[in-house]
């Protein structure tokens, strides 16, 4: 290889692999810096920062995540619109009845980089209260 050329990943060289990953017993933020490396390709040899070379990721059992401590009481998410009185405060424990799916999917979104890529890195999250997934195919041809 010639030392005095730049190598510059492009879009067709990227291939993208299918990682599934049971979050049954595992802890909510350990489990949400994994998926963001994955999904942001930290993980791989020729990671570039300003390529999108990252893998699928499809998360099952999502319903079985741990929370530490007290944070299913305690922890609080925000949400605020900008107009007077909008502030909207929900508790985990109001999520995870809610939509658990939905609390794997906020840790991972607050893990990446706040940058174009993220939003597209995001869309090959895939998060699933049970076993079963539609993605068998994608994950059984490696």
């Amino acid at each position: 290889m010639d030392m005095n050329k730049v190598f510059f990943r492009r879009k067709e060289d990227c291939f993208h692999k299918w990682h599934v990953i049971d979050a049954k017993g595992q802890v909510l933020g350990r489990l949400a810096t994994q998926i963001a490396e994955l999904l942001s390709g930290k993980h791989k040899v020729d990671f570039a920062r300003h390529s999108d070379n990252g893998d699928y990721v499809v998360i099952t059992n999502a319903k079985d995540i741990v929370l530490t401590g007290n944070k299913l009481r305690d922890k609080i998410y925000v949400r605020v619109s900008g107009w007077i009185g909008t502030k909207k405060e929900i508790t985990a424990q109001q999520v995870m009845d809610k939509d658990c799916t939905q609390l794997i999917h906020m840790a991972v979104k607050r893990m990446m980089p706040d940058n174009r890529l993220a939003e597209q890195s995001l869309r090959r999250l895939k998060v699933y209260e049970g076993s079963e997934h539609p993605h068998i195919a994608q994950v059984n041809t490696k």
